[in-house]
């Protein structure tokens, strides 16, 4: 009865004003005990969960619309509303998945994550995510789904734009910042996606069978980060198998390592249409499906989801218990009361200036120079004709790329950024030079127009590399990074390779500028030119970042974050592993040998390093000190501006582990300090390594260890470049 007297009044009482009542009376319950926050909301929750109906709880974890679960009007629980994407508020499209076109979507587009993570600026990652979180307030979401950490474990991966480093350690310390910012402004992160979604072909289907050391020593740090260090509100489950289980419903996974070692206590959101199992995903941790297939029907049941009916049909056959879908709706629940779903949430704001700034910010440290032969940066005064030529010099990347598209408020083009830079002190022109195309031709017509351009000018600055689209209709299948499908191999589309070579020709003063979320195969034009620019994807700021750089306005500071070799067969996904899987199930036979752990392990030369970037100014390392505090030890050195510009380094700290007792790569990333100086100024830089810096995963005991012995500190401006070394005995 009193059930029903509860349902009875909450029917006469605003949504809003009975959940101030059932806090009011969780405070009262007990008037002589002192309620932290913490106690004070589960009592909350509790009293809730009370009131609700199993059709209402069933209604809460599976989505009720393209980009909401569903909420219980009637208690006043909103629904969630979710929006991709991790660098910057997807369009809007209602409840459906047609763009509203005419509405006010326009949102600040920052650069990709693989632009944020070659800033190595742990600060920057902090006012990326204040930017994302603040503007996914303002247009009315409660998460945003990102970051994304997913390790660069090939380069073909058409989503590597989205995702930070071949390292764990650098993508964990960007991504915790990250997540720190998105949520100080009241709105969830969700990091993705968990876990080894490390390529898009066969993603949906694809079996990783991975050793339990690469596991926790490379793909899951970032995530164990997130959730540790970060406090992340929400992970969402990937779409392939480990092991041979679903990963958004993967016992080990979610309920075993997430939830129950990491004390993970939020909400696990499945990715879109990555729920299999009605009875796996209830009782193996899946806390929301959203999905897909059913989505995109004009008719859309979402009472046919996973989670939905079917669910609902085997709680009350007592199939299931009630437990598991309690659990569920509390932490969603949770995760509402600490965002102030209820009550209390400010204002997010758009499209600001300060917002604009950070876009710019961060594609300025996040440009890598790779080659500069002398030559950058360019001077008005000695060049007074520039030849900008390229697609990309004029193509606009925002509204590309899959699930992370944007509706930029503005994207300013490499070619606008130039030309805003140079203004009257020089003569800009411009040619196309190469066309995409679905069958990959090269358009003879516009390269000969580009020659013709370059042979007149005093420089030229070629904007090249790939396109960021989604669509295989118009693109085809190699010329762009995109959610859904990986590329064939790294090399550049529609002749850019035979036109760079063709313009270095006519002139030498050339500069190449790479856009795009991976390498391209360079050793056959490098030696042509004069300098290369890894710019990524930058942003709505892009291109006026660009010309800062290429003009000595601002000194390039950015590092890479991934390996560049010259081609994809030479990464040990591909080396020595199965990629993309045979017949659907992929070992990763590289094991914890990613990236510039594979390469230097076996001492193969690579292009650029991981790590590596140039400056217009130069830096000194000196007088390193090592010393144990307490469980800690630690490290400091001093770097010094010796050139002629202000400028940043940064300070990589590696660890090499000195005739251990199991196989460990020669060198990991352990710590990394940005540090900006001016010319002939010098600063102490300081990194605390406690035990886990120094420990792997051993698999016979199944947990880390730290071996006795000598190991050595090393300090460099990249994994190939150490400057200091100190041996140090634990």
């Amino acid at each position: 009865m009193l059930y029903k007297k509860e349902v009875t009044i909450t029917r006469l009482i605003k949504p809003a004003f009975l959940l101030g009542l059932i806090i009011l009376m969780a405070s009262y319950s007990s008037p002589a005990q002192k309620i932290d926050p913490d106690s004070q909301t589960e009592t909350s929750i509790d009293s809730l969960l009370n009131l609700m109906t199993i059709e209402e709880k069933i209604g809460m974890i599976h989505a009720s619309s393209s980009f909401t679960s569903g909420g219980v009007e009637r208690l006043g629980i909103p629904e969630l509303v979710m929006s991709d994407g991790p660098h910057g508020v997807r369009d809007e499209h209602g409840r459906d998945w047609a763009p509203d076109n005419a509405s006010d979507d326009f949102v600040t587009y920052l650069p990709t994550g693989i632009t944020l993570a070659s800033t190595w600026n742990k600060e920057l990652g902090y006012k990326f995510g204040a930017v994302l979180g603040s503007e996914a307030k303002a247009r009315g979401k409660d998460i945003i789904l990102g970051p994304g950490v997913n390790i660069i474990r090939t380069p073909l991966n058409g989503r590597n734009f989205e995702y930070m480093s071949e390292d764990p350690y650098l993508t964990s310390q960007m991504a915790v910042g990250y997540i720190h910012g998105v949520q100080d402004q009241d709105i969830s992160a969700c990091v993705k996606h968990f876990v080894a979604n490390n390529q898009e072909t066969d993603r949906d289907k694809v079996n990783v069978v991975v050793s339990e050391r690469a596991l926790r020593e490379i793909y899951l740090p970032a995530f164990k980060a997130s959730v540790v260090e970060g406090k992340v509100n929400s992970v969402m489950g990937a779409y392939n198998k480990l092991r041979g289980q679903y990963c958004a419903h993967n016992q080990y996974l979610v309920n075993n390592i997430l939830k129950t070692e990491y004390q993970f206590p939020g909400i696990l959101i499945s990715d879109w249409a990555a729920v299999h199992d009605t009875w796996e995903a209830l009782v193996f941790g899946t806390d929301i499906e959203m999905g897909t297939d059913l989505t995109m029907m004009p008719d859309a049941d979402y009472n046919k989801f996973f989670l939905a009916d079917s669910a609902l049909a085997m709680i009350k056959r007592g199939e299931v218990d009630e437990k598991y879908v309690n659990d569920k709706v509390r932490r969603i629940l949770r995760v509402m009361y600490k965002t102030k779903m209820f009550s209390g949430r400010t204002q997010g704001e758009r499209n600001t200036k300060e917002h604009q700034q950070v876009a710019r910010k961060v594609a300025e440290e996040g440009m890598v120079l790779l080659q500069n032969n002398e030559f950058l940066p360019l001077s008005t005064k000695l060049y007074k004709t520039i030849a900008v030529i390229g697609h990309n010099a004029s193509r606009k990347h925002a509204t590309e790329g899959g699930s992370s598209q944007v509706k930029a408020l503005y994207e300013i083009t490499p070619l606008e950024g130039i030309t805003n830079q140079v203004g009257t002190n020089a003569k800009i022109t411009y040619a196309e030079g190469y066309k995409p195309s679905r069958d990959n031709s090269v358009d003879k017509k516009l390269a000969r127009e580009a020659l013709e351009m370059a042979a007149g000018a005093d420089v030229v600055i070629f904007v090249g590399g790939w396109i960021h689209n989604f669509d295989l209709s118009v693109w085809g299948k190699d010329a762009y990074d995109a959610e859904g499908i990986d590329k064939s191999n790294l090399k550049l589309m529609y002749g850019q390779e035979d036109l760079i070579n063709e313009i270095a020709k006519v002139n030498p003063n050339l500069v190449v500028v790479i856009m795009g979320g991976s390498n391209v195969e360079m050793a056959n034009w490098m030696g042509n030119v004069k300098a290369i620019l890894q710019a990524w994807y930058p942003g709505m700021e892009g291109g006026n970042a660009l010309a800062n750089i290429l003009f000595g306005k601002v000194s390039p500071s950015g590092k890479l974050p991934m390996t560049f070799a010259n081609s994809h067969t030479d990464y040990p996904a591909h080396a020595i592993g199965e990629y993309p899987g045979i017949d659907l199930q992929e070992k990763y036979k590289d094991g914890i040998f990613v990236g510039y752990r594979y390469f230097e392990k076996e001492m193969i030369t690579t292009l650029f390093p991981f790590g590596y970037g140039l400056s217009y100014t130069n830096f000194a390392f000196t007088d390193i000190d090592v010393k144990k505090e307490g469980d800690h030890v630690v490290v400091a050195c001093t770097i010094t501006n010796n050139g002629k510009m202000e400028g940043a380094e940064v300070a990589q700290l590696y660890i090499h582990a000195i005739n251990p007792r199991i196989e460990r790569p020669l060198k990991e990333l352990k710590g990394f300090e940005k540090v900006w100086m001016k010319p002939g100024q010098s600063k102490r830089v300081s990194f605390s390594l406690d035990k886990q810096s120094f420990s792997y995963f051993g698999e016979v005991e199944l947990g880390w260890k730290l071996d006795p012995g000598s190991y050595e500190i090393q300090i460099g401006n990249s994994s190939a470049d150490i400057r200091l070394k100190e041996t140090i005995v634990l």
